[in-house]
C-alpha cells in the first residue's frame, strides 16, 4: 500500500508540473527556433517524453519533482527539476553545429526560472580546428 501512496504523490506533483512543463518545454524549442534550426520540433524534448521521480531534500524535508530524458539507447540526454519553492531547471543535448554561425557548435539548450517566468539559452562551444 506504501507503494500506492507513493505513487500517487508521484502522479500528483506530475499534474502539478504539467502546464508549466509544457511552457518551458514550449521555450526551449522556442530557443533552438531562434538559433536557426529548421526543425526545432524534431530536437525539442516534450514534457510527456520524461521519466518522472520524486526527490527528497533532506535539509526541509520537501520534495523536488525530477523528470529525466533518454535516447533510444537508455543514455540520459536532458533534464527538468521543480523545485517545492516555485523555482524549475531544465536543459537537454543538443550536440550539433550552429546552423548561422560556424565558429560554434550547440552543446546544449537551457531553461531556468521561478513560476511564470522562463528564461532560455543554448550553450555553446567554439567549434575546433
Amino acid at each position: 500500500m506504501m507503494s500506492q501512496r507513493v505513487e500517487d504523490t508521484l502522479e500528483k506533483h506530475i499534474n502539478q508540473a504539467r502546464m508549466r512543463g509544457e511552457a518551458i518545454c514550449a521555450a526551449m524549442e522556442e530557443q533552438l527556433f531562434h538559433l536557426g534550426f529548421a526543425q526545432a520540433s524534431d530536437l525539442a524534448k516534450s514534457f510527456s517524453q520524461a521519466h518522472f521521480e520524486l526527490s527528497r531534500d533532506p535539509y526541509d524535508g520537501r520534495d523536488s519533482l525530477k523528470g529525466v530524458w533518454s535516447n533510444a539507447k537508455g543514455h540520459e540526454v536532458g533534464s527538468i527539476l521543480f523545485y517545492p519553492d516555485g523555482a524549475f531547471y531544465a536543459e537537454y543535448d543538443v550536440v550539433l553545429p550552429h546552423p548561422k554561425k560556424r565558429q560554434w557548435f550547440v552543446e546544449a539548450v537551457t531553461a531556468w526560472g521561478r513560476g511564470d517566468q522562463i528564461k532560455t539559452e543554448a550553450r555553446l562551444l567554439p567549434v575546433l580546428g
